[in-house]
């Protein structure tokens, strides 16, 4: 999209020096022209591409994290970027409005309100508990990055509850102490086993809460 607004730029610059005039004069008259409306109908069919790829990822996904990711360096993305796909999910940056077309459409009225400032998005599509455990591991290292709000199993999570959320053992953990507790005692086995199950439904019990207060 800046690609394409760069163009534009360029383009009645070019077209103003040809013509000997100044930029007030292109504002009256260039932007009416052809060309330029071409650029806009490309300009919007690139954000529809990118509203649906959003609303794709978001459909799909078992958990979306919102994050504030003020005074995060080009560096420490990079690097948080990394883990996410080194686990199986994504971190991405979109604009706000495009993430809320995408979101008014799947019905996710709840986080619509929270799209405001710079936010990225942590998702997860295999295991809900993967995105917001990253960010909040991220985030004491880094000392930035705020877990904000999300969706888990489509529903509205708030603040609370994402925190909940990323203290959760995450699916790899869990088989680890799952199959640690075959080689202990059936009582250890079953300890570990309902500890996590517990958990789980703690979240889920809130997110039910929310929905029907």
């Amino acid at each position: 999209m800046l690609y394409v607004d760069a163009i534009s730029v360029w383009y009645i610059n070019c077209l103003c020096l040809s013509r000997g005039r100044g930029l007030n004069y292109a504002c009256v008259t260039i932007f009416a022209t052809e060309e330029v409306e071409k650029l806009v109908s490309v300009n919007k069919q690139i954000k529809e591409q990118v509203v649906n790829e959003i609303r794709d990822k978001f459909e799909r996904a078992a958990s979306i994290i919102l994050v504030d990711y003020r005074g995060l360096s080009v560096a420490e993305a990079t690097e948080l970027r990394k883990k996410f796909r080194e686990a199986g999910a994504e971190y991405k940056v979109y604009k706000n409005t495009l993430m809320h077309r995408a979101m008014e459409a799947l019905g996710f009225d709840d986080i619509l309100p929270y799209l405001t400032g710079p936010n990225a998005v942590a998702i997860g599509y295999d295991d809900p508990v993967t995105p917001a455990k990253i960010i909040a591991e991220f985030a004491k290292e880094a000392n930035k990055l705020e877990l904000k709000v999300g969706i888990v199993d489509k529903q509205f999570v708030d603040a609370e509850g994402v925190k909940s959320l990323s203290e959760l053992p995450s699916r790899e953990e869990l088989v680890a102490r799952v199959l640690g507790g075959l080689n202990s005692p059936v009582t250890g086995f079953v300890n570990v086993l309902q500890g996590n199950i517990r958990n789980l439904v703690y979240v889920l019990d809130a997110v039910r809460e929310k929905k029907s207060a």
